[in-house]
């Protein structure tokens, strides 16, 4: 293992090279010989065997991908795809004048970036499309899955729980399908996330993944989904399948509006209208729209919070945002469209007759959404970062005042 690593780090500072994306043989190599300076000067020097066949000529057919230069690793070390093998490894190769994973921010980022449930459970050659796909951070996940289960729940049929297999297709629904929004975002934007702090070691932006990988997934991930949506009525699998416009469309609108939050309203918040078609096989405007509009406030709360954490790397690249957009007046935007979401919220409500234990519940989701907006620090990453993450908590008041109410209608 380590002659291997020696073999990619010389490479890496030599020319140009590749890794291949099976690390997992590396286990299987029982053999090999090295040129006496311990290092090897190309793969044709380099022998093994795996029960006794010979497999250099099998190396040299894998799928590989470019590898980064020196500058690069960083995001390859971030991911941490070779684990605690590649870091002895590479302390072992490296010669003397080179500095490798140099100073304590680089390895808190590498240490923070081994305690996802990613790096213990999967095996390493899925852990770059799981980072991908952001399972590590399931937040997204929850803002995208809650306005589906609010209007599962509020089109239920009155004194009963919603229907659980819904709720399961449409919370599998929206692991697939923030999944391969975050794959598109990442094809689309990995000139502009190198240049980005926070995103710059993202798998296709650092390199470990290609873009042809990335587009390969981003097909596995759509071909999942499809054989959800297939299970719903002909009325939303059409309403559905529009909201592809919506996903491959919401990339761009960072590069032409201020304005790129509130069209990811529009696309993280479709649920609360597919949800509902779901149930009834038809739409109410009366109930859905108002629905639909709360979450695309909603949206534009949490997601100009979280965008402040970039604003000033998004003033480099020349990417817009309303954090910019609003700067120092951020607090007042977000309080009218906290205002305007709980407007919509109980406006749904009322349509849709829930009873009064949906408004107990909704009034600890205001109070849940004032402390995000009075208490954020606009100027702190960690704290914007904190308040994002928060969401998920409204999101599930809003639940739970909606499954009271319908239940007790």
């Amino acid at each position: 293992m380590a002659t291997l690593l020696s073999l990619a780090t010389r490479r890496f500072r030599l020319q140009p090279s590749s890794i291949p994306v099976f690390p997992f043989l590396s286990d299987y190599f029982s053999s090999h010989r090295q040129s006496p300076n311990n290092s090897v000067d190309n793969l044709d020097n380099l022998h093994y065997t795996t029960f006794g066949i010979q497999i250099q000529p099998i190396l040299r057919s894998l799928w590989t991908i470019p590898a980064p230069r020196c500058a690069k690793l960083s995001g390859l070390h971030c991911y941490n795809l070779y684990n605690a093998s590649i870091s002895r490894s590479f302390g072992a190769a490296r010669g003397e004048g080179d500095k490798w994973l140099e100073g304590d921010n680089e390895k808190k980022q590498i240490l923070k970036a081994s305690s996802s449930w990613v790096q213990s459970y999967l095996p390493e050659y899925m852990q770059p499309y799981a980072f991908l796909a952001r399972m590590d951070k399931p937040i997204g996940t929850w803002l995208l899955a809650w306005p589906c289960m609010w209007s599962i729940t509020m089109a239920s049929t009155p004194g009963e729980l919603p229907d659980l297999k819904m709720l399961a297709l449409f919370g599998s629904g929206a692991v697939l399908l923030r999944g391969a929004g975050c794959t598109i975002n990442d094809l689309f934007d990995r000139d502009i996330d190198t240049k980005v702090e926070r995103t710059k070691s993202r798998p296709v932006a650092s390199g470990i993944l290609t873009p042809f990988q990335g587009i390969s997934f981003l097909g596995l991930q759509l071909l999942l989904g499809l054989g959800i949506l297939l299970q719903l009525n002909n009325y939303s699998r059409i309403l559905g399948a529009s909201s592809l416009l919506l996903v491959f469309s919401y990339p761009l609108m960072k590069r032409l509006t201020y304005w790129p939050q509130a069209y990811l309203g529009l696309t993280f918040n479709w649920g609360a209208l597919l949800g509902w078609t779901a149930i009834r096989e038809s739409m109410d405007l009366g109930i859905a729209l108002p629905l639909y509009f709360s979450g695309v406030c909603w949206t534009l709360i949490y997601d100009t919070i979280y965008a402040h954490q970039d604003k000033e790397d998004d003033l480099k690249v020349g990417v817009k945002s309303t954090a910019l957009k609003f700067g120092s007046s951020t607090k007042s935007w977000i309080t009218g469209f906290g205002a305007t979401c709980i407007s919509c919220l109980t406006i749904s409500g009322y349509n849709a007759e829930l009873a009064w234990p949906y408004y107990p519940f909704l009034g600890a989701a205001v109070v849940q959404m004032g402390w995000q907006i009075m208490t954020v620090d606009i100027s702190a990453k960690e704290d914007c970062n904190k308040k994002f993450n928060s969401n998920k908590w409204f999101g599930a008041l809003v639940f739970s005042g909606i499954l009271s109410g319908r239940l007790a209608s």
